[in-house]
């Protein structure tokens, strides 16, 4: 079985979030879940998307949708780490965009890599219940590195 590779763009991220690993993150391998890792991922784009003053329900003019994830776990986190996650938009199109994670912890002064990360979002319109496009807005949003 081949495994899931993501490859990150060369230029800075768009965001940089901060996240630390709490109790209710760890699983019974008493290392970070990943039903937690998808969370956290979920509480990045928050925080990219509120620092342009944005939410899932309204990001510059339109909705938004997880359509797919992919995640290559890469190392364990545990409680008590702080996670940095990058995140990068590739693949914009019409109606879609996808947002890369590049999640890491810092330990014994050594960045250590926990997962790799890719969402596929669609823009959508929850009224009409239908694809929407992406706004001119976000997508010079997305496209403009701010961090």
């Amino acid at each position: 079985m081949g495994r899931v590779k993501i490859k990150f763009p060369i230029e800075k991220p768009l965001f940089q979030a901060t996240i630390p690993v709490r109790i209710s993150d760890i699983n019974y391998g008493n290392h970070l879940g990943n039903d937690s890792l998808l969370s956290i991922i979920h509480e990045s784009r928050m925080q990219l998307l509120s620092q342009w003053g944005y939410d899932e329900l309204n990001a510059a003019g339109t909705s938004l949708i997880m359509a797919d994830v992919m995640i290559a776990y890469k190392g364990e986190a545990f409680y008590g780490d702080t996670l940095t996650v990058d995140i990068y938009a590739e693949g914009i199109t019409a109606h879609s965009f996808d947002l890369l994670y590049h999640i890491k912890t810092k330990r014994d002064n050594k960045e250590q890599d926990i997962a790799h990360a890719k969402t596929g979002m669609i823009c959508f319109n929850y009224n009409e219940r239908k694809i929407d496009v992406v706004t001119g807005e976000l997508k010079k949003l997305l496209t403009k590195a701010v961090f």
